[in-house]
């Protein structure tokens, strides 16, 4: 199964351990509604953490719909077979930079949070983050489903990112370097 990742991860993070075993229960009692956007409100998304290879700087996409700054990322499609593919892809979709390093196939972060009206039927997204490696110098490239994408230091994100997003970023990075 696509979410089959999550019983292979062992994350760094006591905190992040709980939450994964709240998801490890939601994919079981969900079903295929875990991964199937039309079939349920609350369902497994995917995304990407895009990092220079010194981990200063992140690529963050200003989000259309939810009007914030965000790592990239979104649902998973039909054609995707795993949930780092996914991951993957959205990254390249969104921001635009094709020679992405993936990290590999493991989380670096479990992530849930619900979501206003304006994002239509999707009500709880259950979030699972993921690391690519880009150089600073890649270029981004604006997608249909963002306004902006750009760089920002780790330790100077832009004013309109989520209230938790800089302790989740945190979380990502020390994931990262506690695997490496």
């Amino acid at each position: 199964m696509i979410s089959d990742v999550l019983d292979e991860w062992t994350p760094h993070d006591p905190g992040q351990a709980a939450l994964l075993a709240e998801y490890r229960e939601f994919v079981a009692t969900s079903g295929a509604a875990a991964v199937d956007r039309s079939l349920a409100a609350a369902h497994l998304t995917a995304s990407c953490f895009v990092l220079t290879p010194d981990l200063s700087h992140v690529l963050l996409c200003f989000h259309r719909k939810g009007q914030f700054w965000v790592q990239l990322g979104g649902h998973l499609e039909p054609g995707d077979v795993s949930l780092a593919e996914a991951a993957y892809r959205e990254a390249r979709e969104e921001g635009g930079i094709t020679d992405l390093s993936p990290r590999g196939g493991l989380p670096a972060d479990v992530h849930r949070h619900d979501l206003s009206a304006s994002f239509g039927r999707c009500r709880t997204h259950w979030d699972v983050g993921f690391v690519a490696y880009a150089a600073a110098s890649s270029v981004p490239v604006v997608s249909d489903e963002s306004e902006q994408v750009a760089w920002f230091r780790v330790d100077d994100l832009p004013v309109g990112t989520p209230d938790d997003f800089a302790v989740r970023l945190r979380t990502v990075l020390d994931e990262v370097l506690a695997t490496r």
